[in-house]
């Protein structure tokens, strides 16, 4: 029996170096990358079945990789290992499409079951988490908390204003015109009702885009 394919994407080296040290006996690790856009790009190439990724990642954040991973490969399923506990992104994290969400003070053998699980069509939540998450989905009874007023687009520009890029940047990164780039920023403005490029900063920080 073939094993699971599984793609690593963690912006800490040293991270995702002790993951490979950690699965690479037990599952066949097609690859690591160091940022949202580059694990949306392997995904493409080099198709794993389950995909490990943290949430906070330049160029895209986890939750938008995971967004768009879901909606080009409905198959390839997800467990985000993050340090972020709060129950809210685990939620928003399930809504984006992950299978899986585990923290990364669980213990190894954790990441292990986790991956064989989802690899055969479950979910799995750690256990650090369960409780408040049932009960934050029992309380939402199917609102959207944690939509923003934002396109998936607009957060993509509003990800990389936040983290210092000029708009020429922005452009050359998302395959679009500087006028277009700048139109998004604006329109964002407009949408949040914000002033200035500080307090879209606050903005992405509150949403997890960007660390704090």
């Amino acid at each position: 029996m073939p094993r699971t394919k599984v793609l690593l994407a963690d912006d800490h080296t040293v991270v995702a170096e002790g993951l490979q040290s950690l699965l690479k006996d037990t599952f066949d690790l097609v690859g690591v990358v160091h940022d949202g856009r580059a694990l949306v790009e392997a995904v493409e190439k080099l198709r794993p079945d389950v995909v490990v990724t943290d949430i906070s990642m330049p160029l895209l954040n986890g939750l938008d990789a995971i967004q768009q991973i879901r909606a080009r490969h409905p198959d390839t399923r997800i467990i985000v290992l993050t340090m972020h506990g709060e129950t809210q992104l685990a939620v928003d994290a399930f809504r984006k499409g992950a299978s899986g969400y585990l923290l990364k003070v669980s213990p190894g053998e954790e990441l292990i079951t986790a991956i064989t699980q989802v690899a055969q069509g479950r979910s799995y939540i750690t256990s650090l988490l369960a409780k408040d998450l049932i009960t934050v989905l029992l309380e939402a009874r199917g609102e959207d908390k944690g939509d923003t007023p934002l396109t998936p687009r607009q957060r993509e520009v509003l990800q990389l204003v936040a983290e210092g890029r000029t708009m020429k940047e922005v452009a050359a990164i998302l395959h679009i015109s500087p006028r277009t780039a700048e139109s998004h920023k604006y329109e964002i403005m407009q949408t949040l009702g914000v002033e200035n490029t500080a307090q879209l900063v606050q903005y992405a920080i509150r949403l997890k885009l960007i660390p704090e």
